[in-house]
């Protein structure tokens, strides 16, 4: 068997069930900004932030999550719902720009169920993907290699977003 050394996981390891705690993206919603770098978060819309995944399948995987907390997405009102989109495809403009992956896959997990690991909170997933970077390691060894350290991703990502201007795009 061959181990892969991942530190950064015994954190998530290490906080169980985490039911008692409250919900991590308001928690992110209700920080003041300052320790945005150390939480990921990218950028702070009047309705929604984009921040990075902590666990990604993908360097540069992210997350547009509405400060409201709700997780049924027909309760979402208009304009939170518009400026969830408008900041994903912000977010794949600047993905396309830094990284130029092959293509994206974007999309919601709503419910436990259907595979969403905050289930009371939705959040819009945006993962670049290349050709081959699905290869034998995850599907044979169950192993994802992700080849860029998250602070890294964040150092080269967050000027894209320190340049938008939501006033003036909407």
């Amino acid at each position: 068997m061959e181990i892969k050394y991942t530190p950064w996981r015994m954190r998530y390891i290490k906080r169980g069930d985490t039911a008692d705690e409250g919900c991590v993206f308001c928690a992110m919603a209700a920080a003041d900004g300052r320790d945005d770098a150390e939480r990921l978060v990218l950028y702070r819309g009047r309705q929604c932030f984009v921040v990075m995944n902590l666990y990604p399948y993908n360097t540069a995987h992210l997350m547009v999550v509405p400060y409201m907390h709700v997780a049924d997405l027909t309760t979402l009102d208009s304009t939170t719902a518009n400026e969830l989109f408008w900041l994903t495809q912000r977010s794949v403009a600047i993905i396309q720009a830094e990284y130029a992956p092959h293509g994206f896959n974007l999309g919601m997990n709503l419910g436990r169920v259907a595979g969403a690991g905050i289930a009371d909170h939705l959040h819009m997933h945006i993962v670049p993907r290349w050709s081959g970077d699905t290869n034998f390691m995850p599907v044979i060894g169950d192993t994802k290699l992700i080849p860029e350290a998250l602070n890294e991703t964040y150092d080269r990502l967050r000027p894209h977003f320190a340049a938008l201007s939501l006033a003036s795009d909407q």
